[in-house]
């Protein structure tokens, strides 16, 4: 009967064995559902960087408004006939 129970222990633990620490195991589907988490994360992170390129380069194939805008506010360039008007502060 000592035997019985040792052969069926040992079988026990054989098959407890890929449950726990196999390649499937528990233990790779927690850590597998962690990385998920984190991508999504990221995925979700970068789809809104993505909407906003999205949107701006819809804008800018548009109409010439958002076009303007860009040249005016990083290339200071100004229309025809307007005045450009610099302050400068002085120095202390």
């Amino acid at each position: 009967m000592k035997i019985l129970s040792y052969v069926l222990a040992a079988l026990l633990l054989a098959l407890q064995y890929p449950l726990w620490l196999g390649k499937g195991s528990w233990m790779r589907v927690w850590e597998l559902d962690r990385n998920l988490s984190q991508q999504r994360e990221t995925n979700a992170k970068l789809k809104q960087r993505n909407d906003a390129l999205d949107a701006e380069v819809r804008d800018l194939k548009q109409g010439l408004e958002a076009a303007e805008e860009h040249a005016r506010l990083d290339l200071g360039m100004i229309r025809k006939d307007e005045t450009f008007y610099q302050v400068v502060e002085p120095r202390r």
